[in-house]
Order: structure tokens, then C-alpha cells, then sequence
């Protein structure tokens, strides 16, 4: 099974496709980046750019599973608006290819990757790189971010079949 784990952002879009290990063993990182927009090009463009790139990217990788991080509320609304523009594109797309959409807060990544929901980044980044056995870990933060959101779906996955499975 694959996941594919999204921060979103309309500057910087992390994204990481990870591929469930076996009972046992732990996931592998199949691709690891970060999508860019040009911020001296328009709204509109920027946000057809990344919608492009993501309808790439779950084209190329197809997950089973895209987990997106929650918008978070922030001070600064025109980050906060770019966030959640990013974000819909991410979920729509998903949802188009067929993909189950979930979501996660920051804190409950903090948490399933450093075992600390006010871990800091580097501790994120260093925790992914443990975790997926990479030779260094992932840069810029948005990628790691990114794996942190694969990883947490992993670690939540078999709770999520187990609720589904009481209600069912």
C-alpha cells in the first residue's frame, strides 16, 4: 500500500509517497520533494500550476491513501488562505484518482513521529529520517513535514480499519 503524505503550501508544497512495510518492517520512502510556485505569478496560475503538479504526482504514485495535514488556524490570513487553497486542490485531486482522503492535525503528527505533539522541526525531521532509514533527512521542512503526515497515517491506519470495523 502506498500513502502519500502532503503539507500543503502554495510556495512550497511538501510531499512524500511511502510505501507500507510488512508486519515487522518499517515503510520505505519511494519519492520525497517539494512542489514550487513561482510567487511572482498569479493566483490564478500558481494554483493551476500545483493543482497540475498534484494530479502529476498521485498519477505517477497512486496511493491508496493521501494524508493531508489540517489547516490550522494562523495569524497571518493570507498564509492561512494559500494553506487551505493548497490543501482543497490536494483533497480534490486525491478524491478525483480514487485515493481515501484523511486528515491530521500538526500536533497529532508531532506526536505519532516524536512521540511529543510539541516537537519541533528538526526533531520531526530527524525522527522521519530514524523512521525511513534515509541517509540524511529530508529538506526542506515541507518534505519532512510530509513524511511525518505518511507516517502518522501509517501508525493510525490499523486503529482507523478497527473503528470502521466496530461500526460496521
Amino acid at each position: 500500500m502506498f500513502v502519500l503524505g502532503i503539507d500543503p503550501g502554495l510556495t512550497r508544497c511538501g510531499y512524500a509517497c511511502l510505501e507500507a512495510g510488512a508486519p515487522g518492517r518499517p515503510a520505505r520512502a519511494r519519492a520525497i520533494g517539494v512542489i514550487r510556485t513561482d510567487p511572482g505569478d498569479g493566483l490564478p496560475a500558481r494554483l493551476g500550476e500545483l493543482q497540475q503538479e498534484l494530479a502529476d504526482l498521485i498519477a505517477e504514485t497512486r496511493p491508496a491513501v493521501v494524508a493531508v495535514e489540517r489547516v490550522f488556524f494562523q495569524v497571518n490570513v493570507r498564509t492561512a488562505m494559500a494553506v487551505g487553497q493548497a490543501s482543497g486542490l490536494a483533497m480534490a485531486e486525491a478524491h478525483r484518482a480514487g485515493a481515501e482522503v484523511v486528515e491530521y492535525t500538526p500536533t497529532q503528527v508531532k506526536q505519532a513521529v516524536a512521540g511529543d505533539g510539541r516537537a519541533d522541526k528538526d526533531q520531526v525531521a530527524r525522527m522521519v529520517q530514524a523512521l525511513l532509514g534515509l541517509a540524511v533527512a529530508p529538506r526542506p521542512a515541507d518534505a519532512a513535514d510530509a513524511a511525518a503526515l505518511a507516517l502518522c497515517h501509517l501508525a493510525h491506519a490499523p486503529i482507523r480499519r478497527q473503528v470502521a470495523v466496530g461500526r460496521g
